[in-house]
């Protein structure tokens, strides 16, 4: 037995199972009272210990080739220290023993561990060779040091003879987090050399070795296992911190509400992590304070009194604690949360009419007016299934002129109209309604008295149309019925019983203008013969519209429509089809044509069809044949083998099989020309087939050579016209040239004596030294370069017009290269003109005001001076 300081007792026990469901270890603890109240605790969920320290497997083990190896906890019923050991269980027959060494540094304790007692099986504990073990390491989180601290020596039983050096390795030695334990190499004693926290990191598992100086492995490395101890330094966290629940109103005690749920960081398995809830408060505290319990470990708000009504209280706030050390207020540690408790609705509340008796009134002959709306009352929840109103007519409506719809927003029921009520049948309803919701009442609840109303309905009388008894009306009549034939009274009838009114008519509409109707009694006549064949007559069907209306106020008006079905008569004659045709001169087994007809008239004065040639002249029986094909069809062809080419109209006279029948002698166009192989006309053919003679065919040859010689003419005009052109000298016309035109300049003003310039500034100068003189480079920006005269293009006597633009910007070109030409710059300075000018002083030039001067001659220089005539030579008054 050793102990070690971190009270708790380690020892390593070779068990074997020889059958895990047979038979089993057992493990036996002993207080220093000699009591045998122990309980344990396994880490591996595979196995467990009964009270009586048996050893017995919770499910299979599938795989024991290996040791399994575990924790097992034990703890006196009067005694708070926790002891631990761990249990190694293999096959019989794989022995894998793990004698005791020795862990030096803890102090003994009263408890001890009883071995199994020899003979428990058939092959029993032998005795190994002893190799080192190391118990499990327990370390206490959080601790305040100081470190680093050391934990546990250990030692090999070479340390004797030899040099041994110790060493560790894993996480939490020399992989990450890596330093937090080390080990002395000499001595072996391991420490830990900062604070552990559980929550990151609940245990570590280490090896330990153990090597001579020369770096021989000394023993085979040992497993450590370290676990740090928990202490309380986690509050419980709730997961949400405002938790939404819900009961119906009226539910009984014990219903279930919601479930809060909180968790503590710390072990579960400890009183550091077990949980426990209560209430703190209850807003509002009605009807109780204590409406509401909460399991308290399982977090469960369930109700506990009766009497939750949502139309008093609609919502609860329960305020909940967890608190660990399995509820301790005094050493654990809490936190709390919110729960809304909401009271959802029931339909314990039934609708309830305001009044006992509606009324309202309602025209006649009017659809989908309101005639007036049913309010009420319900206290449950609005816009919900129990608060949504159903209304239903239950007497007083048997021909279903009414209907209530609900008003979704008010709740309100609107008593519409949905078929009209005739006020000289029913001047007044009396309606039965009741109220309903769309939800059942809940159980035990009773409809109200208040549920059911009277509903009276006066109907107002209106001036209502007249109305024709048949609409449509159809009758029969054959067709070509005369003009002033009565064909029947199309009259209609006021329904205002009570009010004497007369009924007029008048035509509303009459596609063909056929008839005509009486004003006062309704008689229709026919003003046109009736024609079935008519374009306004669709499938033997005529349709008219007249209107009635009485001298009401307002007046009221109806309309009727009148359906005439016109009887075919044989009154249409067959016309032929085709009208054209062609055939080859020769007669060939393909030269035939089909005709046939087309009759406007209707079964059975149509086909079948009789085709026949007429007797006169001679030449057509003599030269053609008709064949009859069937009722409808006939066959054209020559009787002769040869016809001479051209346009022949043939005769025929076609019979329908109306009662009497009706014939039309309608005549046929053929073209009897040249045909090629295969029986087609050729083109010389088609052309002598259209009755065209040879003198008619020059004429046309005559016609296209004037024609192009009137064209080409005008082309030869037009070229010589273009040269003639080319040839002027001047490049517009007389009538654009302004050199004959009169141009209007503003006034110049004053000469030069009427500014005040040094004119000595702009004489001449005596030579030209001074500029010559200058040198190179340094000129005057208005002075005339003294260099050589610029090159410019010489135009040609005769252009050509393509030429000119060229020619114009060959002149640009040489003008911007020309350094000669002015102006020098964009602004000139006259500052030197010489001592004398060759020109004379214009200042005294003047016009002459003394005397009048005749301009009436400019008349006679003709159109293009009138404008200067009309100037000068106005007179007086001008």
């Amino acid at each position: 037995i050793y102990e070690k300081v971190l009270s708790s007792f380690s020892v390593s026990l070779i068990l074997y199972l020889l059958s895990i469901f047979l038979s089993a270890p057992a493990v036996k603890f002993e207080d220093c009272q000699r009591s045998r109240e122990v309980g344990f605790v396994s880490s591996d969920p595979k196995f467990s210990v009964r009270p009586d320290g048996t050893v017995y497997a919770e499910q299979e083990v599938a795989n024991l080739s290996e040791p399994v190896q575990f924790m097992l906890t034990a703890r006196g019923l009067h005694d708070p220290h926790i002891w631990e050991t761990t249990v190694k269980l293999a096959l019989a027959g794989h022995l894998h023993p793990l004698p005791l060494t020795k862990v030096r540094g803890g102090r003994r304790r009263c408890l001890a561990l009883v071995h199994p007692r020899q003979g428990s099986s058939a092959n029993g504990l032998r005795r190994q060779k002893r190799d080192w073990v190391i118990p499990p390491i327990n370390v206490p989180e959080n601790s305040r040091g100081p470190f680093p601290h050391m934990l546990v020596r250990i030692r090999s039983d070479q340390d004797k003879n030899d040099g041994i050096r110790y060493s560790i390795t894993g996480a939490g030695a020399d992989q990450p987090p890596s330093g937090i334990y080390n080990i002395d190499p000499i001595s072996g004693n391991m420490f830990v050399t900062q604070p552990l926290d559980r929550e990151e990191k609940a245990s570590f598992h280490l090896r330990a070795h153990a090597v001579d100086m020369n770096g021989n492995q000394v023993e085979n490395p040992v497993d450590l296992y370290i676990y740090v101890i928990d202490m309380n330094d986690n509050r419980p966290e709730f997961q949400n911190q405002v938790y939404n629940g819900s009961v119906a109103e009226g539910s009984k005690p014990g219903s279930s509400v919601m479930q809060v749920t909180a968790t503590d960081s710390d072990d579960s398995t400890t009183a550091n992590g077990m949980v426990r809830y209560r209430i703190l408060s209850q807003i509002p505290e009605t009807p109780i304070s204590n409406m509401f319990t909460i399991n308290s470990e399982t977090g469960d708000i369930v109700t506990v009194a009766a009497g939750l009504d949502r139309e008093k209280v609609s919502q609860y706030t329960v305020i909940v604690q967890a608190t660990d050390m399995e509820g301790n207020n005094n050493f654990g540690l809490s936190n709390t949360a919110t729960a809304l408790i909401c009271i959802t609705d029931i339909n314990d509340n039934p609708p309830e009419l305001t009044v006992r008796t509606f009324s309202g009134e309602v025209p006649e002959n009017k659809v989908n007016v309101v005639v007036t709306n049913l309010t009420v009352v319900d206290k449950d929840q609005p816009h919900s299934p129990n608060w949504n109103a159903v209304y239903r007519i239950v007497s007083g409506d048997p021909s279903g002129h009414f209907t209530i719809r609900t008003n979704p927003i008010t709740n309100e029921g609107m008593l519409t109209v949905v078929k009209p009520v005739d006020f000289e049948m029913n001047r007044a309803f009396m309606l039965t309604v009741v109220v309903s919701n769309q939800a059942h009442l809940a159980s035990g609840i009773q409809s109200s008295l208040q549920s059911t109303a009277g509903v009276t309905i006066s109907v107002q009388d209106v001036n209502e149309p007249p109305v024709f008894p048949v609409n449509p009306k159809m009758i029969r009549f054959e067709e070509g019925v005369p003009a002033g034939t009565t064909l029947t009274v199309f009259s209609a009838q006021d329904p205002d019983h009570f009010i004497q009114q007369t009924v007029r008519y008048s035509k509303l509409s009459d596609p063909a203008n056929w008839l005509k109707i009486n004003r006062t009694n309704g008689q229709i006549t026919t003003m046109a013969l009736l024609d079935r064949e008519s374009m306004y007559v669709k499938n033997n069907m005529y349709e008219a519209t007249f209107l009635a209306f009485d001298n009401g106020s307002p007046q009221a008006s109806g309309t009727g429509t009148l359906q005439i079905y016109l009887i075919d008569v044989n009154d249409n004659a067959p016309v032929l089809i085709p009208r054209e045709a062609q055939i080859c001169e020769h007669s060939r087994p393909n030269s035939k044509i089909n005709i046939t007809a087309s009759d406007t008239d209707a079964d059975p004065n149509v086909g079948p069809f009789v085709f026949e040639l007429p007797t006169f002249p001679a030449s057509i029986r003599r030269n053609w044949t008709i064949s009859r094909l069937n009722g409808d069809y006939a066959q054209l062809r020559l009787r002769i083998s040869y016809l001479e080419a051209g346009v022949y109209e043939i005769p025929v006279i076609v019979s329908d099989s109306g009662n009497p029948p009706l014939s039309n002698r309608s005549t046929i166009r053929i073209k009897v020309c040249p045909c090629d192989n295969n029986g087609d006309c050729s083109a010389t053919g088609a052309v002598a087939a259209a009755g065209l003679g040879t003198g008619a065919i020059i004429a046309i040859l005559i016609c296209i050579i004037i024609l192009l010689s009137i064209v080409l003419l005008f082309v030869v005009w037009m070229k010589r016209r273009e040269k003639e052109r080319q040839a002027k000298p001047l490049l517009i016309d007389p009538e654009d040239d302004v050199r004959d035109n009169i141009l209007k300049y503003d006034e110049e003003g004053g000469g030069e004596e009427d500014q005040d310039y040094d004119l000595s500034q702009l004489q001449q100068p005596e030579s030209l030294d001074h500029i010559i003189t200058k040198p190179t480079g340094v000129r005057r920006v208005d002075e005339r370069p003294v260099v050589a005269e610029s090159q410019y293009p010489v135009r040609s006597n005769l252009p050509h017009p393509g030429d000119i633009g060229d020619f114009i910007n060959d002149g640009l070109r040489a003008a911007d290269n020309d350094p000669t030409a002015p102006p020098y710059d964009s602004l000139l300075v006259f500052d030197y003109e010489g001592s004398g000018s060759t020109a004379g002083s214009v200042s005294s030039l003047n016009s002459s005001s003394s005397g009048q001067q005749d301009y009436d001659y400019l008349n006679d220089w003709g159109p293009r001076f009138k404008k200067l005539a009309d100037l000068y030579g106005g007179g007086d008054d001008d």
